[in-house]
């Protein structure tokens, strides 16, 4: 079972992987990519959710951000991360900033924000 939504900043994107990492929930992997106007984040479960369970995490990520349906270049570059081509392989196929893939990783999503705010000398909206 798959969750793909749109999320405006990093701050919420840091949220949504501190409460997958609560333990709740059968996570297979997270997937989190960076776009100029936001982030895309999809979280495959590795077995559907109860009723319960799958109504309060979407309530969850409602509350975060709006489900989203992403252009074929970003569902190709999530379809070729689950079939176990490399991250880099894919950021250069599709040109697109994959930050984390697997394990939901609140430390490699917050060195892409610090190296990125460096680069440019100031933080834009999206990676407050």
């Amino acid at each position: 079972m798959d969750y793909i939504y749109y999320l405006a900043n990093t701050s919420l994107t840091l949220r949504a992987v501190q409460h997958l990492h609560s333990g709740r929930l059968p996570v297979c992997f997270m997937t989190v990519i960076h776009q100029i106007d936001g982030w895309i984040i999809r979280v495959k479960m590795s077995e559907f959710l109860e009723p319960q369970q799958h109504g309060d995490f979407r309530a969850f990520m409602n509350e975060l951000g709006i489900p989203h349906e992403p252009n074929i270049r970003v569902q190709m570059a999530l379809w070729g991360l689950e079939t176990g081509q490399s991250p880099v392989d894919v950021m250069q196929r599709y040109q697109i900033a994959v930050v984390s893939h697997g394990t939901p990783d609140r430390q490699e999503i917050e060195e892409f924000r610090n190296q990125f705010v460096r680069g440019l000398g100031y933080c834009p909206e999206t990676l407050a």
